[in-house]
């Protein structure tokens, strides 16, 4: 068990981006494995928790930007149960309810830095998801490619209608580019 090592040591240390070793982004994981550890362990501590409980707590931090799939949060579950950090409660139903440990609330406080930049990495991801979200652009778009597949499928499209469609998309995107 690697309990007690400490955040850098636990995780493999920090990568180029600061982040930890998978430094999260566009190209890589929100979550490397050890950091996914850390959150659920967290989460558990603020609240005994079953599997999907934390995989919407995830989600809900994220502003819906990233949830972690079963297939990484139940195994991280029992290498956490395995690890002495968190322990399984007394439940109503089939769900699993895991609550921290004595060396889980432990490891909680040797980290608690690290486990706090990681939630502001989560926060952050949720804010620029919010910032960000083309739901409406998206929409615009669908709107402008059916509006033109149903314009150049007819019989009287000619060569001024190509140049003038042509016109209003060039000023579209002079006009988009200057806001």
């Amino acid at each position: 068990m690697r309990f007690g090592m400490g955040y850098a040591s636990w995780t493999g240390g920090p990568g180029p981006s600061g982040r930890g070793r998978h430094g999260g982004g566009p190209r890589g994981r929100v979550l490397g494995g050890d950091e996914l550890k850390l959150v659920l362990l967290a989460l558990i501590a603020e609240a005994p928790r079953h599997g999907y409980d934390l995989i919407r707590a995830v989600e809900g931090r994220t502003g819906g930007a990233y949830a972690p799939s079963p297939g990484v949060v139940y195994p991280t579950l029992t290498l956490l149960t395995d690890m002495g950090l968190i322990e399984e409660q007394a439940s109503e139903g089939a769900r699993k309810l895991f609550a921290a440990t004595e060396a889980g609330t432990a490891q909680l406080a040797q980290d608690a830095e690290q486990v706090s930049d990681l939630f502001a990495r989560l926060t952050a991801l949720g804010e620029h998801r919010a910032r960000t979200d083309a739901g409406p652009i998206h929409r615009a778009r669908a709107n402008l490619r059916a509006a033109l597949h149903h314009r150049l499928a007819g019989p009287d499209v000619d060569t001024d209608t190509l140049h003038a469609i042509a016109a209003i998309l060039d000023e579209a995107a002079q006009k988009v580019e200057r806001l």
